[in-house]
């Protein structure tokens, strides 16, 4: 406990100045009324940087009132810059001769309202303003005269288009996923869930990035408490940057120190508009196709999208393989070394003689074993992924056969540990999410260690400690386990089992305290086809 305190220290003391110092640039450097100094101060700030581009024109007939165009290359449509601002702009009569002289305040407002042919218009006053809509993409338009500006939308870039998710793939469902563009997975939701009461806030996140994050809910639906503390968790970072939805989950969860996520995140669109239509709630990260949503429970990550689509008994037997490959995963070495290590007699003789004949070469005790084979698979596994895309599975499937082969020939490991670890690995895999397959790895060591060193009642002991803290964790105010702890009976439908959808009336208990009904007019029993054949 010492060491945790010491950490929470850390921690605080790390964390930094909620009001740092304002910038040379910050909300209350203003613009200036001449033109001259405002682009010269955007120079400067940007270090003459050569993507910058600066138009200066003038503007209206006989030119008197000078104007400038800022847009970043890479980052802005130049064409639309130069259909619909700059042709606007140099128009004869855009402006009367009052209006460019400065005797009449309403030229901005004019130029606004009657020049500019564009749908996205903001004001902005500030530096500080001006540099984020300029490295956003944006176009800013600044006048002579005038200590105040504005950005036009025209934001435009390369960017990867909607493809199918490669992290979670189905047989059966929909084949597109989320990209790194903000506003395409919010279109993409919104595709899904043609509701008015779907709503987004968006912030800005990062004093160096200025990440756009919005979260997205179904008002009416989702509990109020959980989006408030959404928010409130959000407000309270403050970091330089945000280049991964990673980096919000990690400073949002609830549990630091827990090797079990309490975040979920897909980069499936079909997934978030289930999870917004039973009262949770998504976090959107511009620069990422991973979405959050919350709260998440420790039976939603043996949940896939793709029990949905198939028939609720072809569901149930999967999520069964699930649940078991579970056991599997964390257990299985565990219990070889538990076994064969104190617990001979509960191996048949024939097995125990063919299993003695096996490690009669090998130096090694058991846990020894299985801690070089789980290692070396580990190791092989991270190498696959790394390595390139064509040689990597290659490499990885290869090296597992020969280093396996040539252990047991060595008689470095016994033939039986290498099918225990292979069956381990392969249940590992059938996860679908891949932070609880990793939990689950990292978990898999101590438990070998308690089952070399205590046997069966170690392993006892550690499954108690694991559901003692699972029970004791929480997804932004959800009990972890539910609806197992606490157990809720109307919630079993959908949590290992799940029945047809005629069933599914209501919306999980804890999560959505509102809205619970699903279904309307839920019916009381099967359809039954008419024995006249009509």
């Amino acid at each position: 406990m010492g060491f945790f305190k010491v950490l929470q220290k850390i921690r605080k003391s790390s964390r930094p100045d909620p009001n740092p110092p304002a910038t040379p640039f910050g909300t209350d450097a203003a613009l200036r009324p001449s033109l001259r100094e405002n682009l010269q101060k955007v120079r400067e700030t940007l270090g003459n940087s050569t993507d910058l581009i600066i138009r200066e024109v003038a503007v209206g007939e006989g030119g008197t009132l000078r104007a400038a165009v800022l847009y970043t290359d890479g980052l802005t449509d130049v064409k639309s810059v130069d259909r619909f601002i700059l042709e606007a702009l140099m128009a004869d009569g855009v402006l009367t001769l009052a209006e460019q002289t400065g005797t009449l305040p309403g030229a901005l407002q004019k130029l606004k309202d009657r020049a500019l042919t564009v749908s996205e218009i903001r004001d902005v006053a500030d530096f500080n303003t001006l540099f984020t809509q300029l490295l956003s993409g944006d176009a800013v338009i600044l006048l002579d005269g005038y200590a105040q500006g504005f950005t036009v939308a025209m934001g435009q870039w390369e960017e990867r288009g909607v493809t199918e998710p490669t992290s979670q793939t189905v047989v059966r469902g929909p084949r597109e996923g989320f990209s790194e563009n903000i506003r395409t997975n919010t279109a993409l939701i919104r595709r899904k869930i043609k509701d008015p009461h779907l709503w987004l806030e968006t912030r800005v996140i990062g004093t160096v990035s200025k990440t756009d994050v919005a979260i997205m809910y179904i008002k009416g639906i989702a509990n109020d408490k959980v989006v408030e503390e959404v928010r409130r968790r959000l407000n309270r970072i403050v970091i330089d940057g945000i280049l991964e939805s990673g980096y919000i989950e990690e400073l949002i969860q609830d549990s630091s120190y827990s090797p079990f996520p309490t975040v979920f995140h897909t980069e499936r669109p079909d997934v978030i508009a289930a999870g917004l239509m039973e009262g949770r709630v998504a976090i959107l990260v511009d620069g990422t196709p991973f979405v959050l949503l919350v709260p998440s429970l420790f039976i939603h990550f043996f949940q896939v999208s793709e029990d949905y689509a198939q028939r609720a008994d072809i569901a149930v037997l999967i999520r069964l393989l699930r649940i078991l490959s579970l056991g599997i995963a964390l257990l299985g070495p565990s219990l070889y070394i538990a076994i064969t290590t104190f617990h001979q007699e509960m191996i048949p003789t024939g097995l125990l003689i063919s299993l003695a004949a096996q490690r009669e070469g090998v130096p090694f005790p058991a846990f020894v074993e299985a801690f070089i084979m789980e290692v070396a698979f580990e190791i092989l596994r991270e190498a696959g992924v790394r390595l390139p895309r064509t040689v990597g599975q290659a490499v990885s499937i290869v090296g597992a056969l020969v280093i396996g082969e040539a252990a047991v020939r060595a008689g470095i490991v016994s033939a039986s540990m290498v099918i225990v670890v292979s069956i381990t690995a392969i249940a590992n895999f059938v996860f679908p999410a891949f932070n609880m397959a990793i939990s689950i790895r990292m978990l898999r060591f101590p438990m070998m260690l308690l089952a070399a060193s205590f046997g069966l009642y170690g392993i006892t002991v550690g499954l108690i400690a694991l559901v003692l803290h699972l029970c004791s964790l929480r997804s932004f105010g959800i009990p972890y386990m539910a609806p197992f702890g606490p157990f809720i009976m109307a919630d079993q439908k959908d949590a290992v089992f799940r029945v047809p959808w005629w069933g599914m009336f209501a919306r999980p208990r804890l999560i959505n305290q509102n809205n619970t009904q699903r279904e309307q007019n839920p019916p009381t029993s099967d359809l039954k086809p008419d024995p006249r054949g009509s």
